[in-house]
């Protein structure tokens, strides 16, 4: 199941103590980056929510954003504690003693005395789990879409692996005509030879010749390695460390065919290979 680490989800959510909404961004990075935006109230939750994502993640650098709309506060009962006022008015009569003509006791200072005013405590564990549900549900949207983009880019890599296989089948057919040409051309420079024969330069040709001629094995391996990219395509886990890995030996050897022979039919094989590999290396970029 290939995954592509670019993608978005959003999830709302209303609830008893407000409204919540969830957004969740993500885009390719090579190891997985959370990044977590909460309000005040809910910032209890930080460590349980990236334990969450990364259980459900694990590549890309992701933005998780909660946004939290209270209910109106004015709707919660207010009580006035008894005790704390008959401490304060005590204290008042105390202090008056002292003091000549005090000013008369403003009751709303009184109601603004820390202590006096008592407002309705909230549980805030519904909240929490509500905010972990919704979580899920974004999680959800986002693997779906992540995995949905994945079937796209597993498409793109798949046309690309068909025509890198036949441009190395067209190598193959070349390679007659190839070795043809090389043993004329061998044949020429020997002639060209006068006089006693210097067999350390004859052995060097042969040897350079040889080598231009021999492109079996890079041809074999390019298979081998597109081979291997199909079959990791089909791994259920994470594979674009994989496939990055593999698109190295695959340049590589598309390097090594090129730089071996100066035939234009091969240089130009080459570049074609070169040009594939790259693209298939941008997709592999954004998959998990």
């Amino acid at each position: 199941m290939i995954l592509s680490m670019t993608s978005f989800a959003r999830r709302e959510r209303e609830t008893p103590s407000g409204s919540l909404r969830w957004e969740l961004r993500s885009v390719n990075h090579r190891y997985l980056d959370v990044s977590v935006r909460l309000p005040e109230e809910l910032r209890a939750l930080e460590i349980r929510i990236r334990e969450r994502i990364g259980a459900r993640l694990k590549r890309g650098k992701v933005d998780a954003g909660l946004r939290f709309q209270a209910i109106d506060t004015e709707s919660r009962s207010l009580a006035i504690d008894h005790d704390a006022v008959k401490r304060l008015a005590a204290a008042v009569r105390e202090a008056t003693i002292h003091i000549a003509n005090p000013a008369p006791l403003n009751m709303f200072e009184v109601l603004r005395w820390p202590g006096v005013m008592q407002q309705e405590e909230v549980d805030l564990e519904p909240l929490y789990e509500a905010v972990m549900a919704l979580l899920d549900e974004a999680l959800d949207e986002m693997v779906e879409n992540r995995h949905r983009e994945g079937d796209k880019l597993k498409t793109v890599i798949l046309q690309r692996c068909d025509t890198i296989d036949a441009l190395v089948v067209k190598m193959n057919l070349h390679l007659p005509l190839l070795r043809e040409q090389l043993g004329r051309r061998l044949s020429e420079r020997l002639a060209e030879l006068t006089g006693e024969l210097d067999v350390g330069r004859l052995e060097q040709e042969i040897v350079i010749l040889a080598q231009k001629m021999d492109v079996d094995e890079e041809l074999d391996r390019l298979t081998a390695h597109v081979s291997e990219v199909r079959h990791v395509l089909e791994w259920n886990e994470p594979v674009g460390r994989r496939l990055d890995f593999l698109m190295q030996e695959l340049n590589r050897e598309a390097n090594t065919l090129g730089s071996k022979s100066s035939d234009t039919e091969v240089t130009r094989v080459s570049v074609d290979l070169k040009v594939l590999i790259e693209q298939i290396r941008e997709q592999v970029q954004n998959i998990e």
